[in-house]
């Protein structure tokens, strides 16, 4: 009996996914893209049209037989909350099941907030999108929360960034499932942006590819044959804290010359606030006079273990710079280029780690200052990619790169309900055992 329940979730994954990915395919396509038989395929897809997921759209134009019909997935049939916690922003939004944001609003980050205080709000605003939209409840799956990690088994995060050490070790997915009565998720932001992109059609058919990330910090999201590569607790993809130079400057991860404290928007930043007259030319707040060398200079950026001290506007800071330098001023245009060439060799390391043909750049800042670092990623990989002699990278800025979180927790969400055999529970687990958000997995 277990068996054959297990037979009919893989078989109604198949289909959901190979429908999801196609946008429109008849019965035919699928038993050619799924291998299933013809038999399986219509049973299947039966059922999906009696709970609605499914529609069928027309009839495909005639080659010679009688014509096919058209299946889609329909959007309106179920919906997913996605909620993206960051010092910077809080952003929130309800997406329909393709993975279209139906709501979506942004507000100033947690600052000294309690997390108690901020989930409330959380909470609160996701209650108001819903009724912005007018989202049939019942409908309404569950909630996404993606935040910078590193992630822990009790859904929460453990070594934070210094501007969210209140959120240490906080029980967020209980919390919030408890406030908002639905089954919550919790992911990091990289891995998330990498599952919506896939989710969305961000990358057309491509099934395994790679998420560079870049928001306050850095990351990457990977997905493998359609699943997300989360590692054995939940942190794969840390290549903001890969080493790049072994004596160089501390990262308040604890170790020295990462990635991120080398070249991410808070080292940016740092080095623009480290000199009071570029700083007011390029319309960012001076550092409190700090000279070069001294705390909130670059070789600091990143060390302080205060979240006071912590900066809660890196990437408003960092816009501005890209802003500046989209406007022709060289000076900020040569820190994004230094900056450029250090997250280039983080891309090709991890592009030369799992081979594959497509990575996409993601996140707040790289929607910010994409014209700036796309074409250096994409020549580095072009010169010095291991592979580059049998196959080229697909090198492409995401389409919703300023919202890709909050968005991909809400795929999270969908992919869980809708393809539980490519999505199992994130790492921590869900507020609610996956088989109370699945109603497909029987």
């Amino acid at each position: 009996m277990v068996q054959a329940q297990r037979g009919a979730t893989a078989s109604t994954s198949a289909v959901v996914d190979a429908i999801r990915a196609a946008g429109t395919i008849s019965r035919v396509g699928l038993t050619t893209v799924t291998g299933l038989t013809g038999a399986t395929v219509s049973t299947v897809v039966r059922r999906l049209i009696d709970d609605g997921l499914v529609v069928e759209i027309g009839r495909a134009e005639s080659t010679g037989g009688k014509p096919r019909v058209l299946l889609e997935l329909e959007p309106t049939a179920r919906y997913a909350a996605g909620v993206h916690l960051d010092h910077a922003s809080i952003t929130c939004t309800v997406t329909d099941l393709t993975g279209t944001p139906v709501a979506i609003s942004t507000r100033p980050g947690p600052g000294t907030e309690h997390p108690a205080a901020v989930l409330e709000a959380v909470a609160a605003e996701v209650d108001r999108l819903v009724d912005e939209a007018g989202v049939d409840r019942e409908r309404l799956l569950g909630v996404g929360v993606v935040a910078p990690g590193p992630l822990t088994s009790s859904g929460g995060m453990h070594r934070t960034p210094p501007s969210m050490r209140p959120w240490t070790d906080y029980p967020i997915t209980l919390e919030l499932g408890r406030l908002t009565g639905l089954p919550v998720l919790l992911e990091n932001d990289a891995t998330a942006s990498a599952v919506g992109e896939y989710w969305s059609g961000g990358t057309d058919s491509e099934g395994s590819f790679a998420v560079l990330y870049m928001g306050t910090g850095l990351g990457a999201g990977l997905v493998l044959d359609g699943v997300a590569y989360r590692g054995s607790s939940g942190n794969a993809g840390e290549i903001g804290h890969t080493t790049l130079d072994l004596d160089g400057p501390l990262c308040w991860c604890g170790t020295r010359g990462c990635v991120e404290v080398l070249a991410g928007p808070a080292a940016v930043v740092a080095e623009v606030r480290a000199s009071p007259g570029l700083a007011r030319q390029l319309g960012v707040a001076p550092a409190d006079g700090a000279p070069a060398g001294e705390p909130g200079s670059p070789s600091d950026a990143g060390r302080t273990d205060d979240p006071a001290a912590a900066d809660d506007s890196v990437v408003s800071a960092f816009a501005a710079v890209a802003a500046a330098a989209a406007a022709g001023h060289p000076e900020a245009r040569r820190i994004l280029d230094r900056s450029a060439r250090y997250v280039a060799a983080a891309a090709l390391n991890t592009v030369n780690l799992l081979d594959v043909r497509m990575l996409v750049l993601s996140g707040a800042s790289l929607a910010a200052a994409g014209d700036v670092y796309l074409p250096v990623v994409r020549d580095l990989l072009s010169a010095a990619l291991f592979a580059r002699g049998d196959h080229p990278v697909d090198v492409r800025l995401s389409r919703t790169a300023a919202s890709a979180p909050a968005v991909g927790g809400a795929a999270l969400v969908l992919q869980s309900h809708l393809v539980p055999t490519l999505a199992p529970p994130a790492h921590p687990r869900p507020s609610a055992p996956l088989s109370e958000i699945s109603t497909l997995s029987t």
